[in-house]
């Protein structure tokens, strides 16, 4: 009992009971609160300037974007929890954030221009998505201002972490490419195996099973998942920024092999059990198959990156050097 009163004495505490809190405290609340109601008002009214739409909202395009199944924007499925991933990042770091020398620094304002005036030409040119990235711009921007560049600095990556929420279009393009890929390297993976297939565009081929890499098993949702994941990952479990950005970066050869995982798979299990099984129901449940394959892999590199090969090559030379 008494170690359950610790953790909520830890988790909350007197001190921050409205009536505990001070006249400067309230003011700073009550500030901040306005900021953020200001913020969603521009967004929310102002922040989709697109002609004939049915809402001026940026935050209603973009979830309308993350649910629309017939364009790009399913790939973005995993957008409702980028924010509560963010938000547990700040709480998870809140008392390095509350250690932090805090102080107003000017330069957070020139950010906050800078992503008003992002904002603007958004507007004008009718880009949500540009008017979205002013929106995380802000975000980073007013706590730089008013607390500093120590605890701007903490914010880097969960403000920029929400980049994972905005719907892309370019990236759609990158579709056609990763199916040739996909088809490619699994075509020649299973003739090495023995598994004698041809290859005709995006399909393959034998006796036993015709498979169709359609864009959608193109492999972009799952790279576009991975990347996601794989962000969090690398800023947790890496001690340098450098093995940060080197984890991240291989997450999209993690991803495209995950997929060519799944593609033999398939290619295998209709060999052994029919076309049917699966090209049907084996096929809608494989996804299981290319996050085993490309979370594997993911911890299997994070691993490598954090051994110390010079101590590890010693212990090695010592062995090698002086046997027991």
């Amino acid at each position: 009992m008494e170690d359950l009163k610790t953790n909520n004495a830890v988790i909350w505490s007197d001190r921050w009971r409205l009536g505990a809190l001070s006249k400067t405290e309230l003011m700073n609340i009550g500030f901040i609160s306005v900021i953020i109601g200001m913020l969603f008002l521009m967004f929310h009214l102002l922040g989709n300037t697109v002609d004939n739409v049915s809402s001026r909202s940026a935050f209603v395009w973009m979830i309308n974007r993350w649910g629309d199944k017939l364009s790009f924007g399913a790939d973005y499925s995993h957008g409702y929890l980028i924010p509560f991933v963010s938000l547990g990042i700040v709480w998870y770091k809140r008392e390095e954030y509350f250690a932090a020398t805090k102080s107003v620094c000017i330069v957070g304002l020139y950010v906050i221009v800078a992503a008003l005036f992002m904002h603007w030409v958004g507007a004008k040119m009718q880009q949500t998505r540009l008017s979205l990235m002013s929106l995380i711009l802000l975000i980073w921007g007013i706590p730089f201002y008013f607390f500093g560049w120590q605890v701007a600095k903490l914010l880097i990556f969960p403000c920029s972490y929400l980049i994972f929420c905005v719907p892309l279009n370019f990236l759609d393009s990158l579709s056609f490419p990763l199916q040739q890929a996909a088809t490619g390297i699994s075509h020649a993976i299973l003739n090495g195996l023995g598994l004698d297939c041809e290859r005709v565009g995006t399909q393959l081929i034998s006796p036993y099973f015709q498979l169709n890499v359609e864009a959608p098993c193109s492999g972009l949702r799952s790279l576009l998942a991975m990347t996601a994941l794989t962000a969090v990952y690398a800023y947790f479990t890496q001690a340098t920024l450098l093995k940060k950005w080197l984890l991240f970066i291989l997450s999209i050869p993690i991803a495209v092999a995950g997929n060519i995982g799944r593609i033999i798979s398939i290619a295998v299990v209709s060999i052994v059990s029919g076309q049917r099984l699966g090209a049907g129901l084996y096929h809608d449940w494989s996804g299981y198959v290319l996050f085993t394959v490309a979370i594997s892999l993911m911890v299997a590199v994070s691993k490598m990156l954090n051994v110390n090969y010079r101590e590890l090559f010693k212990r090695w030379k010592k062995a090698y050097l002086n046997p027991s």
